[in-house]
């Protein structure tokens, strides 16, 4: 799996941490995010799927 986001994008809803927070997290100075790893592990992926879903800007990008 590969992640890729468009960070431009983002409105800083969080949802993404929330769900994932060892591969996503936000800056501290306006909430947008972060890509903490953009190669996770085999266990992180169910996760990063859903914060992929549910991201109101989707602004993430799940490759295989």
């Amino acid at each position: 799996m590969k992640i890729t986001l468009d960070a431009d994008k983002c409105c800083a809803a969080g949802q993404c941490v929330l769900i994932a927070p060892e591969v996503f997290d936000q800056r501290d100075e306006d909430g947008v995010v972060v890509l903490l790893d953009a190669e996770p592990p085999a266990e992180q992926h169910d996760a990063v799927r859903e914060a992929a879903a549910i991201c109101p800007a989707a602004v993430i990008e799940v490759r295989a």
